[in-house]
């Protein structure tokens, strides 16, 4: 199999991968996420009852209405950071991030 055709594979590979990480079959518990959002320095930054920006960090009202915004394009911001936001993904365990996730969705 030539290099490409591996690496693509193991791509696919990988976001299968991550959505069974993610959750697929899971919901998360939004409770559990306000906790990981308290207690992973997420408030320090980000504004949840306004939609004010806190410095460059974006508020996260109503995230998921906003167009585009998808889980696995949460998730990914939350594992690589980014903008000055740091990565979560060696921080956080992916039940965390269900959960959190899960919490983003009731803002």
């Amino acid at each position: 199999m030539k290099l490409s055709k591996r690496i693509s594979a193991i791509g696919c590979g990988a976001v299968l991968l991550g959505s069974l990480a993610f959750g697929a079959d899971k919901k998360g518990d939004a409770k559990k996420g306000l906790e990981v959002f308290e207690n992973s320095a997420c408030m320090g930054c980000h504004n949840t009852d306004s939609d004010e920006k806190r410095g460059n960090a974006p508020a996260l009202k109503g995230l998921f209405k906003r167009e585009g915004l998808t889980e696995a394009k949460v998730l990914d911001k939350i594992n690589k950071g980014g903008n000055g936001m740091p990565p979560y993904e060696e921080q956080l365990e992916p039940a965390q991030k269900v959960d959190l996730v899960a919490y983003l969705k009731t803002l």
